[in-house]
C-alpha cells in the first residue's frame, strides 16, 4: 500500500500571497521570522490572540485548508502563534472573523453564544475555530447514544463531535460544560455553506517560497533534491515542519533563524508505504495525518497519539520534528524505540538508515550530520502482540511527560519471546530499557517474572529531580508501569499465561 497526501507538485514562485477569509492578501515585505499570528493581527484580524505563545492555550487558533486525499480539502485548526507566516504562502486560511459576522453568526459562534460558552471572550475565537474544524469534518456522523451511555462518555457527542478537537483550547473563566454543550448541539453543515463546499475541491498545492529580509531568510523548496542542495549550502539552517518546537524558540526565547528551510510540504517526505516487512512514514506528515492514514494499523502509535499534546499541536507536529529536536521528553521516541524503528537520513550524498536505538548521542544531540535531514521513519513488521504507551504527567492531556514508557512484547506459549521497552524522561536521551528486556525474555509471562523485571526497570536510566517530578518518583513510576501492563485485563498475553 502506498499513500501520499498531496501529490500536486509545488508551483513556481517567490512570495506571492495567500487567501485570508476568501480575499487575496500579499506577503510582500514580510519578515522571515514573523509568525502567522503577528502577521494577521498587524492586518486588523485581532480575533486570534496570543495567550501562552507556546501552543498550549489555543487562543490563536485559525483554520488552514489542508489536503484530504487527492481531490478534497480538510479544514484543519492550527496554532497561528507557532507557524511562520511565510509558510502559508499560496495557502488558504480562515480566522474567526471569516467564519461569521455579528449579523450572520456561524453555527459554532451561535451555539457558543446562546449556550453561555463565552464570558470574557479572550479564548472564544480560538475555541470557535477549533470547533469549526470538527464541525466540517467529513466523517463526523451522528450516533444514537442512550442517555446512560452519554453519561459515561463525556468525550463524544450524539452529533459525532469528538471533544478532543478542543483539547488544545483553554478557558479560564467560563468553565467547559457550556462549551461542550455548544459543541454537542451542532448539526451538520448546509451543503450550500461556502466553507463546506470548499471541501469538495483540492487543497492549494505547496508554493515555492523565498523571503530575504533583514531578520533572516526563509525558503520553501519545491523538491527534496532542491531542499538538500539548500541544506548543503546552509548546513546550519533551521528545518521547519510543524514549527511546534521552533515556534516556541521564536516566541519565548526571541531566537531568530538566519536561514529557515520549510520541508513540511515536500512530497517526498509525505508518503506512507506499507509492504510485508516494513511501514515507512514520511517525516513531514503531521501526527494527525499519520493517525488517519494508519487507522489503528500500529496499535502502539494509536495509543500514543491521543496523549501527544493536543489536536491543535498534532495537526502540525511531525515525527521527523520530534526526533530532530532530540528532546529527552519527546513522546514519540519511546514508542518508536519499542517498535525498533529506524530513521532514514537524506543528504546530497544519498540516504543512510540508522536504527533509532543508535540515533541519540547526548542531550538534544544525534548522529545526524550537518546537511542531513530526516526523510522517513521505518517500522519493521510484524508488530508485537502486546503493546502499550504509558504517559505520566500532571494533566491527562496536553501536557509534557514526566515519564513516558512504551512496550512491545511477544508472548508464545506463556513465555516472553521478545520484549522491547522505550523510555523517555529518565535520562539525557530517550533510551531502550535493555536490562529490563533481558529480565523478561525467555521467562514465563507471570506475576513473579513481572515483579522481578519491575524492580530492574526502576533502576533504568538516570532520572533527575526537576519541577515536574523527583528522580525517586520517576523511578517508582517505571516499576508501576510494568505492573500495570501485566494487570491490564485485555492483555492477550496475560490471558494466555494464566490459562
Amino acid at each position: 500500500m502506498t499513500s501520499q497526501l498531496d501529490r500536486p507538485a509545488p508551483t513556481e514562485g517567490s512570495t506571492g500571497g495567500l487567501i485570508v477569509n476568501g480575499a487575496p492578501c500579499t506577503l510582500l515585505g514580510i519578515r522571515a521570522n514573523a509568525t502567522a499570528l503577528d502577521w494577521l493581527r498587524d492586518r486588523g484580524l485581532t480575533g486570534a490572540k496570543e495567550g501562552c505563545a507556546e501552543g498550549e492555550c489555543g487562543a490563536c487558533a485559525v483554520l488552514v485548508a489542508r489536503p484530504d486525499g487527492d481531490d478534497r480539502t480538510r479544514w484543519t485548526a492550527i496554532n497561528a502563534c507557532l507557524v511562520p507566516a511565510a509558510s502559508l504562502d499560496g495557502q488558504e486560511i480562515v480566522t474567526a472573523e471569516g467564519l461569521g459576522s455579528p449579523t450572520a453568526l456561524h453555527p459554532t459562534q451561535y451555539e457558543m453564544a446562546v449556550r453561555g460558552g463565552s464570558q470574557c471572550g479572550y479564548c472564544t475565537p480560538g475555541f470557535v475555530c477549533s470547533m469549526a474544524a470538527e464541525y466540517y469534518r467529513a466523517d463526523r456522523v451522528a450516533a444514537e447514544i442512550a442517555p446512560d451511555e452519554q453519561e459515561r462518555d463525556h468525550e463524544h457527542g450524539p452529533n459525532g463531535f469528538d471533544l478532543h478537537a478542543l483539547s488544545g483550547n483553554l478557558c479560564r473563566c467560563t468553565g467547559y460544560r457550556p462549551i461542550r454543550d455548544a459543541a454537542y448541539a451542532l448539526g451538520h453543515p448546509d451543503p450550500a455553506d461556502p466553507l463546506a463546499e470548499r471541501l469538495t475541491r483540492p487543497a492549494p498545492p505547496p508554493q515555492r517560497t523565498h523571503v530575504a529580509a533583514p531578520d533572516g531568510e526563509f525558503n520553501r523548496p519545491a523538491t527534496l533534491p532542491e531542499a538538500l542542495a539548500l541544506l548543503a549550502e546552509h548546513p546550519d539552517a533551521v528545518l521547519v515542519a510543524g514549527s511546534t518546537d521552533w515556534g516556541v524558540e521564536v516566541n519565548i526565547r526571541g531566537t531568530r533563524a538566519a536561514h529557515a528551510l520549510a520541508i513540511d510540504r515536500l512530497p517526498e517526505l509525505r508518503t506512507v508505504e506499507v509492504d510485508d516487512t516494513v511501514i515507512e512514514l514520511g517525516a513531514a506528515l503531521s501526527l494527525s495525518e499519520i493517525e488517519r492514514l494508519l487507522a489503528g494499523r500500529v496499535p502502539l502509535l494509536a495509543a500514543l497519539f491521543p496523549q501527544f499534546a493536543s489536536r491543535l499541536i498534532r495537526n502540525g507536529a511531525t515525527l521527523g520534528g520530534n526526533l530532530g529536536t532530540g528532546s529527552p521528553i519527546g513522546d514519540a521516541p519511546p514508542a518508536l524505540l519499542a517498535l525498533e524503528a529506524s530513521v532514514v537520513l537524506a543528504s546530497v550524498a544519498g540516504d543512510r538508515e540508522v536504527p533509532l536505538a543508535d540515533y541519540f548521542t547526548g542531550y538534544r544531540q544525534s548522529v545526524r550530520h550537518p546537511g542531513e535531514l530526516i526523510r522517513a521513519i521505518r517500522i519493521p513488521l510484524p508488530l508485537a502482540g502486546i503493546t502499550a504507551f504509558h504517559k505520566i504527567a500532571k494533566r491527562r492531556f496536553d501536557d509534557i511527560s514526566s515519564v513516558a514508557i512504551a512496550y512491545a512484547v511477544d508472548v508464545t506459549d506463556g513465555v516472553v519471546t521478545r520484549a522491547r521497552i522505550g523510555l523517555g524522561g529518565v535520562a539525557a536521551t530517550p533510551l531502550r530499557a535493555i536490562a529490563t528486556e533481558a529480565a523478561l525474555e525467555g521467562r514465563p509471562w507471570d506475576r513473579a517474572t513481572v515483579q522481578e523485571a519491575a524492580a530492574v526497570l526502576r533502576r533504568e536510566g538516570t532520572p533527575l529531580d526537576d519541577h515536574r517530578a523527583s528522580a525517586a518518583y520517576r523511578s517508582a513510576m517505571l516499576g508501576t508501569s510494568l505492573l500495570k501492563l501485566y494487570a491490564q485485563p485485555a492483555d492477550p498475553g496475560r490471558q494466555e499465561a494464566d490459562a
